[in-house]
């Protein structure tokens, strides 16, 4: 009996090691798993295990996953790319966070300079603007948009499996959501829905008819990494500092807390699953909010004149 226990000890010893060295090593040729990734692989083995004990037919015994121990993972803040930070980057090349996001003039830069590229910037100022994942806008049928209404439902999202792609929902149930559009971006969609008309009637047969509503100049979608690439040659070319194009999503949340927008609404349309994450993240990244609150603190504190 004791032999026995001893023996399930080490193999859940050994399982042990073997995962955690799988969960800290990289793939090789590949980039660096960030230590958020590693969580989330972890979190989804011990799921996933967990289920798998539970089920008499399956030859499971341990969570193996549930031995795994990582150093903690504190929330990534983005940063600003403030004017100082700007400069001191021209000077070292240090970008100084793991998250970077645009002040909204830099994202007005981009945006006018991804006006050049009409098969890509329709894509960029929905994300900009509503905060959509890129996986999110690069599904996104037209049978889920209602113009008239001003809507847009998120239903389907494209996910990369390596270099190959698949369609699915959205990972949680507060990502299958309903944004609400202002009146510039359905203007933008409308624009694009008829330019993208005019190229499938002159294309004819040799239109790829995916029914989505960012595609390529042959109707054929767009693959998430060819969007990535795109981005960060734009964004070079319009002389900006660099960003990652889920940036724009961080910054679009951003900016609609910076315009008093409320913050269960902009969550929700985040698809955010607690308004505590949205609030504790974007609340007063942009310094002009800070400053003003700050600002507004001090006045009550003026004696009257």
């Amino acid at each position: 009996m004791f032999a026995q226990v001893e023996e399930r000890n080490t193999h859940i010893l050994e399982c042990r090691e073997s995962l955690e060295v799988k969960v800290r090593a990289s793939v090789k040729g590949r980039r660096v798993v960030s230590l958020a990734t590693k969580h989330r692989i972890r979190a989804t083995l011990r799921s996933t295990l967990s289920e798998a004990v539970r089920r008499p037919d399956l030859p499971v015994l341990v969570n193996i996953a549930s031995h795994v121990r990582l150093p903690s993972c504190p929330r990534t803040k983005p940063l600003v790319w403030t004017a100082d930070r700007v400069r001191q980057w021209q000077v070292d090349g240090v970008v100084p966070g793991e998250v970077m996001v645009w002040t909204p003039e830099q994202t007005i830069t981009f945006l006018t300079y991804a006006k050049k590229y009409v098969w890509l910037f329709p894509l960029f100022h929905l994300i900009a603007v509503k905060g959509l994942r890129q996986g999110e806008a690069v599904g996104l049928p037209w049978v889920n948009n209602r113009l008239t209404d001003q809507q847009v439902d998120i239903r389907t999202q494209v996910i990369t499996l390596g270099w190959k792609v698949a369609t699915t929902t959205p990972k949680s149930a507060a990502g299958q959501r309903t944004i609400t559009l202002d009146k510039d971006t359905v203007k933008v969609l409308r624009s694009w829905k008829k330019f993208q008309t005019e190229a499938r009637l002159q294309a004819g047969q040799g239109w790829n008819d995916t029914g989505l509503v960012f595609t390529q100049s042959d109707g054929s979608g767009w693959h998430p990494g060819q969007v990535t690439r795109w981005f960060n040659r734009i964004a070079k070319a319009a002389g900006l500092p660099p960003i990652h194009l889920h940036g724009l999503r961080h910054g679009a949340a951003s900016l609609a807390l910076a315009a008093g927008a409320d913050v269960k609404v902009v969550s929700g349309e985040l698809g955010h699953a607690t308004t505590h994450f949205t609030q504790d993240t974007y609340q007063t990244m942009f310094p002009e909010v800070a400053r003003a609150a700050a600002e507004a603190t001090a006045a009550m504190l003026k004696p009257a004149t």
